[in-house]
């Protein structure tokens, strides 16, 4: 009987094999809703500007339309991820 862990290890075995960024968004828009695509959106757009620090967290929220819970959110997982993680963001 499948998992939904079995599910979140397929879909990260399809990212892996869909070859250039082509392949990867036609993927995304195969599986995501235009609702979740607009929420990974805006989540990579909330850590790019924590991990670059220039903004304080109030600011990011309104230039994003996005509540300030959300921002908060991001900044506490940005809290346990590597290093190297962060990097990819700056």
């Amino acid at each position: 009987m499948e998992t939904k862990g079995d599910g979140w290890r397929l879909f990260l075995e399809l990212c892996r094999k869909a070859e250039g960024d082509q392949a990867l968004n036609e993927l995304f828009w195969l599986i995501l809703t235009p609702e979740e695509r607009q929420a990974i959106q805006t989540r990579a757009l909330i850590i790019r500007e924590l991990v670059r620090g220039e903004k304080p967290q109030r600011q990011i929220a309104k230039e994003l339309g996005v509540s300030i819970a959300k921002i908060t959110r991001g900044s506490n997982f940005l809290k346990e991820v590597k290093d190297d993680l962060r990097s990819l963001f700056s």
